[in-house]
């Protein structure tokens, strides 16, 4: 039996009686001349688009919880540099330099 989408109370194709089954979710559809019509696409759009938002809300949500700490190579680095016995001093831009 064909499913037509049910807008406001009337069929998007047009058609009318009372033993036409209906409904208002776009995945039940199965009415060609509905499935045609400006409401049903606005609606699918509509549904398609929430879908994406929750399942990127959700995968965003996901990456932080999961989120490894990152490496500082940079503070590694100056530590090392900085440990070494002797003279030794870091390159330019890693921090004070006292002496040249």
């Amino acid at each position: 039996m064909v499913t037509h989408y049910k807008t406001a109370g009337h069929l998007a194709c047009g058609s009318e009686g009372s033993h036409l089954e209906s409904t208002n979710k776009v995945s039940r559809v199965k009415c060609r001349n509905c499935r045609r019509t400006e409401a049903f696409q606005e609606a699918q759009r509509r549904s398609r688009n929430a879908k994406r938002r929750a399942a990127s809300k959700t995968k965003t949500v996901k990456k932080t919880e999961t989120q490894q700490p990152t490496f500082d190579w940079r503070g590694f680095w100056t530590d090392r540099l900085t440990a070494m016995p002797g003279t030794q001093r870091l390159p330019r831009g890693f921090g004070d330099q006292t002496y040249v």
